[in-house]
């Protein structure tokens, strides 16, 4: 191509000056939803370092700084707090109308993301009979670490513990207490919350004041639990409970089909409350689902 052949060009289709880029725009609004980068890294999937190269992109579009960097974190700008509202408000009518976009595919398919535990040792009895009930639905379930946006994402019902906030629309399905489970001959030794000094304390990694606060309600002083065996999976430390690995601090609604088969035991018939609820938040298409997964 000739240079007045591409001058020519050009001057019929000039090419187009190119706004910020989606992904961009999209950090932004989860930085300052959220309250920071590393939230915001969480909800989208990527690293906190990716939040800062797009909101820095961004600012250099724009000309202006959108957030100011503190030693304590990040707080959105004048200029930030005065456009963050009007992207969050485009960005859930853009879910609202992928939402729609699904609802137009033929057959129904019902999405369901749950805490890893919850996936593995809540729901599957449950799924069965929900499969029965609802043969023509097509039933998936996503195991994560933390609650999606039901506005923003293809999830349809969500189960997780977490305190329960009326602004979420949340059912509560069941308080979480917790409470000291282990195998039949472990519990057989143990007479009183003293003799776990001399046991091995299993608990969730994510979850790491359980035993704390269930010794703080039973009046009992633990030994250091620098020496306690911690685990990523919840249903690894269960498993590891049955095979006489130690106690574990249960919550009751992960540990009561083995407490209902007898291959776990409470030795101590107390279970504190956590603060916590098993709650399930649920969109409209999966109203009737939801419904029946309740009572259940």
């Amino acid at each position: 191509m000739t240079l007045e052949k591409l001058r020519l060009e050009n001057l019929i289709s000039p090419p187009r000056p190119k706004g910020p880029h989606l992904n961009a725009l999209r950090a932004f609004e989860a930085a300052a939803r959220l309250g920071g980068f590393a939230r915001a890294a969480a909800e989208l999937s990527v690293s906190p370092g990716a939040i800062s190269q797009h909101i820095k992109s961004l600012e250099d579009w724009v000309g202006t700084p959108l957030f100011e960097r503190t030693s304590h974190g990040v707080i959105l700008s004048k200029t930030g707090a005065r456009l963050a509202p009007a992207f969050t408000e485009a960005f859930d009518g853009l879910g609202l109308a992928i939402q729609q976009l699904q609802d137009a595919a033929p057959g129904q398919a019902i999405q369901i993301a749950a805490l890893p535990g919850i996936a593995q040792l809540w729901l599957p009895s449950r799924l069965s009979l929900l499969r029965a009930e609802f043969p023509e639905t097509r039933i998936s379930v996503t195991a994560l670490e933390m609650p999606p946006n039901l506005k923003r994402e293809v999830f349809d019902i969500t189960l997780f513990l977490a305190r329960p906030s009326a602004e979420r629309g949340e059912t509560i399905l069941e308080p979480d207490l917790i409470g000291p489970v282990c195998a039949p001959d472990i519990a057989e030794r143990i007479r009183s919350p003293e003799d776990l000094r001399n046991e091995t304390l299993l608990l969730d990694a994510s979850w790491r004041t359980d035993w704390d606060l269930w010794a703080e309600a039973a009046g009992v002083r633990l030994p250091n639990l620098s020496g306690a065996a911690y685990y990523s999976l919840y249903a690894l430390a269960l498993e590891e409970a049955r095979n006489g690995a130690g106690v574990l601090i249960g919550h009751n609604s992960l540990v009561r089909a083995a407490l209902d088969e007898g291959s776990l035991v409470a030795p101590f018939k107390r279970f504190v409350p956590t603060g916590l609820s098993l709650v399930m938040t649920t969109s409209r298409r999966a109203n009737a689902l939801a419904e029946r997964l309740q009572n259940l």
